[in-house]
């Protein structure tokens, strides 16, 4: 039986992640065989002795190589940190776009195309940010999918780690949900819908394309890049890890990611799977529909875990409209927000075994994106910054023909 009512079941994928003879198809892609047994060891040689700089050195070196070996076979290509300072101005505060706990990330132009890129330039400190280097080259050399990022290239010079990506002009999704400046128009329903849409779609190339899967451990708004058509790529693969083979029903990992968007059986135990990425998309579906922060402290004591306040409301069909961005101004489908939620509150089962596969979630969301919202169907939209009250909202969508 299908988890959604709008949609007929997707069998096909049901028992992937069991089935090991998924595992011996002969067109799967070469993710296990690159990440050898000697990449493994020295992965987890760095975490075991990262306190030890000498070390650190010693497989940084050997890191460069293997990565170079590896992304030779790819389209990646190799940087000097030289075309990178050029291509930043020296990597000049101006240039600077985004910052998170294993660097920072600059606008560029390379010299040798004219291609503007965003560049990341990974700490130099800690082990982390190494390994996670190591990881995204992999992943993203052997990994293409129309809504995950494009890695263009690398620099393994010395000890610098850098990453070369495809610019995304329109930033990241938190950037159009939280904080909006005065003037600036909040994401509108249909476009909401389109990014989880694409989003899911990247996540079901990473669960059910790619063999063996691979568990993305990272999904979050800061982690969804936008182009110029407000189109979604999944970015920052460093945490990503191949999915469970064979008679295994998890990977046991140290628990990474960021607090409020991990799984809670992942968050206990450290046994992740694909379900650990599904609550995580949940939670970002729970952020287009409702403007919020997963976490935001600014707000009354009950409603500052976004999960934890959203749980009551999903049991009472009446509240929903309570749920929706105060910024869409009523301007929604009464019945395709009550198809959103349905998602969600799927998605968030703290069961992991009752969540929906990802594959059933990429359905649901096209029959959503297949039929669009009209803004003129609920008359004329106010300004998106004026304050509207719940009465208000809900008198306009029992006036909409999409309620009935």
């Amino acid at each position: 039986m299908s988890c959604f009512p709008c949609i007929s079941p997707r069998r096909k994928d049901a028992n992937k992640i069991e089935d090991s003879a998924v595992f011996k198809s002969n067109n799967r892609l070469s993710l296990e065989s690159s990440v050898s047994s000697k990449g493994r060891a020295s992965l987890d040689r760095n975490s075991r002795d990262r306190d030890s700089n000498d070390e650190r050195l010693k497989n940084s070196k050997n890191d460069g190589s293997r990565i170079g070996r590896v992304a030779t076979k790819s389209a990646a290509q190799s940087f000097t940190f030289r075309d990178l300072a050029t291509a930043t101005r020296n990597f000049r505060p101006a240039n600077l776009i985004g910052e998170g706990g294993f660097g920072k990330v600059f606008k560029g132009r390379l010299e040798s195309s004219g291609q503007v890129v965003a560049i990341k330039q990974l700490n130099r400190d800690g082990c982390q940010g190494n390994r996670e280097f190591i990881v995204e080259v992999l992943m993203l050399s052997l990994l293409h999918h129309p809504n995950l990022v494009n890695l263009i290239g690398f620099c393994a010079d010395g000890d610098q780690r850098l990453l070369v990506y495809e610019f995304m002009p329109m930033g990241n999704l938190g950037d159009h949900l939280f904080d909006l400046p005065p003037g600036k128009d909040p994401l509108q329903w249909n476009t909401r819908m389109k990014i989880a849409m694409g989003a899911a779609r990247g996540l079901e190339y990473l669960h059910d394309k790619a063999n063996p899967p691979v568990i993305y451990r990272d999904l979050k708004s800061a982690n969804i890049l936008l182009d110029n058509d407000f189109d979604p790529k999944l970015s920052d693969f460093g945490l990503a890890k191949l999915g469970p083979v064979g008679d295994n029903t998890h990977v046991s990992t140290r628990v990474m990611g960021t607090y409020g968007y991990c799984a809670p059986e992942y968050a206990m135990t450290g046994h992740v799977t694909l379900k650990s990425d599904v609550y995580s998309f949940g939670v970002v579906l729970l952020e287009l529909i409702t403007g919020r922060k997963v976490l935001d402290c600014s707000r009354p004591v009950g409603e500052q875990n976004l999960v934890a306040w959203s749980r009551p409301l999903f049991k009472d069909r009446r509240k929903f409209v309570q749920m929706a961005d105060p910024l869409l101004q009523g301007q929604f489908p009464m019945r395709g927000l009550h198809h959103a939620i349905a998602i969600c509150a799927m998605c968030l089962q703290e069961q992991a075994s009752t969540r929906p596969l990802i594959s059933d979630i990429v359905t649901a969301l096209e029959y959503l994106a297949s039929q669009p919202f009209a803004p003129e169907m609920n008359g004329p939209r106010r300004s998106p910054h004026r304050p509207i009250d719940d009465e208000t909202r809900v008198m306009e969508i029992k006036k909409s023909p999409s309620s009935s």
